[in-house]
């Protein structure tokens, strides 16, 4: 019996063929597709910082600092709602958590200014009582942008901000007081700095050290040192919303990558106003729609390997876009978000895909760049790069063409740099300069300090949930039992 020459793609499967395997190469630079893995992880392996129990306790006695001095904030002039609801935020402003303009704030540097960095948005006024979509004033704003009048509020609340309002005539002859972002950020910072003043005069033992207060625009940066850490705080007053905004109302019709992973209940749960105009717009009138409390919950829904892509392309682009400030960390994560509905599920779940998302990444904020056009995941028709001149999107896409022609060198630069910054944490942990606190293992002599338990439950909270985001319930009267929650669990 005769039998049939195995076909060619039998014969491989087979090994009759000696041809060697080729590696996998990107076409634009000839770089192997496995080496740029390897880099990716071995920059995720550096930037993924490991907290033991001593600096879990170090980032809860902070935050613990943080929220009381909220608290007392809130009893300065009662203006800040009594029972506040705060959006905790892994990563600082510069990190490209929020929407917010980067030109005004100062350069801080991991390793040099700080170890950890953190965004809260803190509600200086909640509207939380509507069901219908909400109807913002936007005849005088951009798109992504509105102006907020008071007359929204109760005469207690106008009467408690007008000091922080703009003041227009309406048109049937009443007052119409538009809720400034420039002079909420101006109260902002002058009570934090006064009550910052009041707790300094009496220094309690395990007290975190504040190294720094700031304003950086509307955002108020405070940088603290507590043991062996220094945590940076971006503390950005915001006017929250539950519901979702009428010009976004569309976007919910479409179809997306989180559908059926979440449900849209999770996703429209609300928005926020946040201090930031339009290149065109009056500053101290108009804020800017913010969807962070949106994206904590679509975030759930991007596999580990996109994100991975993501954080590398950011801290290359963070480098090398810094001058001009026209492209910001959110442009990148919009872009992402636009990659998550476009491409398959499946597709984007490989485990080993992380290169090809890198290369995709900067293929896509190169093209963003090039047509000038990066539309807003949740308003599409808002371009966040319309104000820029020609001369500054060709140089940022040309600086974007060198990262594209040589990737590997360009992710070994941020390996260095990532490196270099956990050296200098170290190299600070050792010497120990900053106010050290107690540790949960040594005898403090205080009953109220915190045991070796709480501390084991902080690293269990903290390695369960890398790089999640924390909405924090407090009530300023009694900040000894904050509620917060990491996406939708409560402690």
């Amino acid at each position: 019996m005769k039998m049939a020459a195995p076909t060619a793609s039998k014969a491989a499967s087979l090994g009759c063929n000696n041809k060697p395997a080729f590696p996998e190469l990107d076409f634009r630079s000839g770089a192997r597709v496995e080496e740029l893995n390897k880099l990716i992880q071995e920059f995720t392996r550096h930037d993924q910082r490991e907290y033991d129990d001593q600096r879990a306790l170090e980032i809860h006695t902070a935050k613990d600092f943080i929220f009381s001095m909220l608290g007392m904030v809130q009893k300065l002039d009662q203006k800040l709602p009594v029972a506040n609801e705060y959006l905790l935020l892994s990563g600082g402003v510069r990190e490209g958590v929020v929407d917010l303009d980067l030109d005004d704030l100062n350069v801080y540097a991991r390793g040099t200014d700080y170890d950890m960095d953190f965004t809260l948005l803190v509600p200086a006024l909640k509207l939380h009582d509507r069901n219908q979509p909400v109807t913002l004033d936007m005849r005088h704003s951009a798109l992504c942008h509105s102006w907020l009048s008071l007359r929204l509020f109760d005469e207690g609340t106008i009467s408690k901000w007008k000091d922080c309002c703009t003041i227009a005539d309406h048109i049937n002859g009443a007052t119409n007081y538009f809720f400034s972002p420039t002079k909420v950020a101006d109260w902002f910072y002058d009570s934090i700095s006064i009550v910052l003043s009041e707790i300094q005069k009496k220094p309690q033992r395990g007290m975190p050290k504040v190294e720094k207060v700031e304003k950086n625009g509307t955002i108020i940066s405070i940088i603290l040192g507590v043991g062996s850490s220094r945590m940076l705080y971006d503390i950005v007053p915001v006017v929250s919303f539950k519901g979702w905004p009428a010009v976004a109302q569309s976007w919910l019709m479409e179809n997306h990558f989180w559908d059926g992973k979440i449900t849209e209940e999770e996703v429209i749960s609300g928005f926020y106003l946040v201090p930031a105009c339009s290149y065109k717009g009056k500053k101290d009138n108009e804020w800017r729609l913010s969807f962070a409390r949106s994206e904590v919950q679509l975030k759930k829904c991007i596999s580990s390997s996109l994100m991975q892509a993501y954080q590398a392309c950011k801290a290359i682009i963070i480098k090398l876009l810094s001058r001009p400030k026209a492209i910001s960390p959110y442009h990148l994560r919009s872009m992402m978000l636009w990659a998550c509905d476009r491409l398959p599920a499946n597709y984007l779940a490989q485990e080993d895909y992380a290169a090809h998302f890198l290369l995709g990444l900067i293929d896509d904020l190169q093209h963003c760049l090039v047509n000038k056009m990066c539309p807003n995941y949740f308003i599409p028709q808002c371009n966040m790069l319309e104000h820029l001149s020609e001369e500054t999107v060709m140089l940022h896409a040309r600086k974007l063409s060198s990262v594209r022609s040589d990737p590997a060198e360009h992710l070994r630069t941020a390996i260095e740099h990532v490196k270099a910054a956990n050296r200098l944490t170290l190299k600070l942990q050792r010497r120990g300069s900053t106010t050290s606190i107690p540790s949960p293992q040594s005898d403090g002599g205080d009953p109220n300090q915190p045991d070796d338990r709480l501390a084991k439950k902080l690293q269990q909270l903290v390695t369960e949930n890398p790089g999640k985001s924390i909405s924090v319930f407090i009530n300023p009267d009694d900040v000894t039992r904050p509620h917060f929650r990491i996406d939708d669990k409560f402690f």
